[in-house]
């Protein structure tokens, strides 16, 4: 599929390139889990595992793709089908965060935005967020987006802190909307299930090689550029994963081998 100095990135479920993850078979392993990540000098991977780089984007931009962005394609787009005019929720500023607010805005979504920082929240809405709100200042955020939508809630959200928010997303979601749960920031991931209204629930794993290629497909349309909060060279990178820990990135923290 490929010529020898193409540029290429993996996919980050090996053997999962189409479909849906209820056909997930043994063969399907996930990179820094079931199999060694790309924090190394040298990987091999199947020609069926890679996806060209755009001539658009540095190695740095590439490498927020495969994780970040194929997950906030799968849980915006394959699952949530969000359409032009539809309000988006995105809780926090990290990787998927950003990535789903760029996707919601290529698709003509408006986004409102939450977080607990102002500096964040800035720079959430300098990268297109209509709507910001502090949810430390705010504590009832939930009728916040209530009033901001007309007190008919969002179209959808991108869920990635977990049980500790999970109330207040199903509160501030739409009738018949629907919930992508991505992480567990807090510690504890609340099980899909929304009895109000028919709030559909989907947990979101990555996505396939097709999501990642529709993805970089809609990259190189809209002329639109990962966002990336810093870059540590490969020996620093235990610095980088503290820097992560400490929850002040905005965008994605990457690695060079440069």
């Amino acid at each position: 599929r490929f010529s020898k100095g193409d540029r290429v990135m993996p996919i980050y479920m090996s053997g999962w390139h189409d479909g849906s993850i209820s056909e997930r078979h043994p063969g399907w392993k996930g990179l820094g889990g079931d199999a060694d990540g790309t924090a190394r000098t040298f990987a091999v991977f199947h020609e069926e595992d890679v996806v060209c780089i755009p001539n658009s984007l540095s190695y740095e931009q590439a490498a927020c793709i495969p994780c970040a962005g194929v997950t906030a394609w799968h849980a915006l787009i394959t699952s949530g089908q969000i359409k032009a005019g539809d309000d988006v929720l995105i809780l926090g500023s990290g990787g998927v965060s950003v990535f789903g607010l760029q996707i919601s805005l290529m698709n003509g979504a408006r986004v409102i935005a939450i977080s607990s920082n102002d500096n964040k929240l800035e720079k959430m809405r300098n990268l297109g967020a209509s709507v910001i709100i502090n949810y430390n200042k705010t504590l009832d955020w939930d009728q916040q987006i209530l009033l901001e939508t007309g007190n008919t809630g969002v179209d959808h959200v991108l869920e990635v802190v977990g049980e500790a928010t999970m109330e207040r997303s199903i509160n501030a979601t739409a009738m018949q909307g629907s919930i992508s749960v991505v992480g567990d920031l807090c510690g504890t991931l609340s099980r899909p299930s929304a009895p109000k209204f028919g709030i559909r629930m989907s947990e979101i794993i990555v996505g396939s090689r097709t999501m990642m290629e529709q993805l970089v497909r809609a990259i190189t349309l809209h002329n639109k550029m990962p966002v990336i909060d810093r870059v540590f060279p490969f020996i620093e990178l235990k610095d980088a994963l503290r820097y992560l820990e400490r929850g002040v990135h905005v965008g994605k923290v990457v690695i060079s081998f440069d």
